[in-house]
Order: C-alpha cells, then sequence, then structure tokens
C-alpha cells in the first residue's frame, strides 16, 4: 500500500486489515520512508514484501500531491513535481508490482474527479489524474494475459488532509455540494470500499469506477474564483 499513512490511504489500509489482508504500509512518513518517484525504493519495497510473505496479491496506490497555479503563471517546477508523485510514481507501482503479482493479483490506484473534469488552476493535478486513467487501462491490457487486473477509483470531493487548504477556502465546499448530486461529502471509508470491491472484483479490469456522489453529472467547482475572492 502506498501512501497509507493518512487521508484516503489510511482508510484503506485500515479496511483492509479488517478484511484480514496482511497490509504493509508505504509513505513519506513511514518508517522507513518510501518515496514512489524514487524506483528504487518502490522496487526494493515491493521485492520485501515477497521476500517475507511469499507472495504479493493486492497493490494500492493511493500516493498523490497537488498544487494551484494557472497554465500562463504556473512554476515548471511545481507542475513536474506534482505529476512526478501522481502519474509517474503510478507508473513506478505500476511496473514493479505487475513483475510481482501472480495469477488473481491486482493493483487499484486513486485517481480523481479532476481526471475528466477540468479545473482552472489546477493544470497539474488534472493532467496527471488524466494520465493515471490512461495509465491503468494500458496496464489492463497488457497485464491480463498473466491474470492480473488493474483498475482505479476516482473520489470526488472526501475531506482529507491534501483538500483541507481548499476547503479553508470560503464558499469552495459549498460549491462542491451545490454541484454533488446525492448532497455530502464522501468519506475516506467510502472509496475504501470501492477499493474493497475491485480487489476481489475477479472479472474486473481496466476499470475506473466514479465514486462522487455523482458529482461527474454536473460542473466542477470554480476553486479559482473562490481563490480570487478570497485573497484578491
Amino acid at each position: 500500500m502506498f501512501g497509507g499513512d493518512s487521508g484516503i490511504g489510511a482508510a484503506v489500509a485500515a479496511r483492509l486489515t479488517q478484511e484480514g489482508y496482511d497490509v504493509h504500509v508505504a509513505d513519506l512518513t513511514g518508517s522507513p520512508p518510501v518515496d514512489v518517484t524514487d524506483e528504487d525504493a518502490v522496487q526494493i519495497f515491493l521485492e520485501g514484501i515477497v521476500e517475507r510473505a511469499g507472495s504479493l496479491d493486492l497493490v494500492v496506490n493511493s500516493a498523490g500531491t497537488s498544487t494551484f497555479g494557472l497554465v500562463t503563471e504556473h512554476d515548471a517546477a511545481e507542475f513536474r513535481r506534482v505529476v512526478d508523485v501522481c502519474l509517474t510514481g503510478s507508473f513506478l507501482v505500476l511496473k514493479h508490482a505487475g513483475r510481482l503479482l501472480g495469477e488473481g493479483g491486482s493493483v487499484v490506484s486513486i485517481a480523481s474527479l479532476n481526471a475528466r473534469q477540468p479545473g482552472a488552476g489546477l493544470s497539474a493535478y488534472c493532467a496527471a489524474k488524466a494520465g493515471l486513467v490512461m495509465l491503468t487501462e494500458v496496464a489492463a491490457l497488457e497485464l491480463a494475459g498473466r491474470g492480473v487486473r488493474v483498475n482505479a477509483v476516482s473520489p470526488g470531493l472526501v475531506p482529507t488532509p491534501l483538500t483541507a487548504p481548499a476547503l479553508d477556502i470560503p464558499g469552495v465546499e459549498e460549491d462542491y455540494l451545490e454541484n454533488t448530486p446525492l448532497g455530502r461529502a464522501g468519506t475516506p471509508e467510502d472509496v475504501a470500499d470501492a477499493v474493497l470491491f475491485l480487489a476481489r472484483a475477479g472479472w474486473v479490469t481496466g476499470e475506473v469506477l466514479d465514486v462522487n456522489g455523482g458529482a461527474h453529472l454536473r460542473r466542477y467547482p470554480d476553486i479559482h474564483g473562490h481563490v480570487m475572492r478570497a485573497f484578491g
């Protein structure tokens, strides 16, 4: 499990543990810390699980980060940082998990509503998560012959440490909820339920499951507008 120390990742790790999985968590704050952008660290972590446990059955990639900036003003290094964690890191996890998983194994990545809905100021995150969706589908094609399934979950608004800065801006949360047909934010546990389903769904691969209360049916909140009104 990559990115499992807080938020959605922690809820997924807890749910899988409750269901009897032997869960190994990798995170920047873990011991030892694992950076998903460091290929050697990803490979060593996964191979270490196989050495200790004898096999690898499920890999969940929940590592992510974000930033904010309009395309014409965006710092290039900051753009690369987000893409590196959210997309390149996911590629590295898939690369090495795909080599170690056997028949019946699966990978579930955490994508985002932003994989299908653009948000002004979120170019790096949107591009990375959209890329993760296509990466999921390509990997599902390539690994199907070995009986390995690859899927993703795309959450909408879920209050976590990652989303907290945006939700602190006046009007943002209300805008999200107004555009969510079920009328509430999600919880990390809602996403954990979806991950568990995909982990067990033996005839599902290449699927990107929207878990957003129907928010993909409406428009994305005007986060840039709320930022400008709050900070000028």
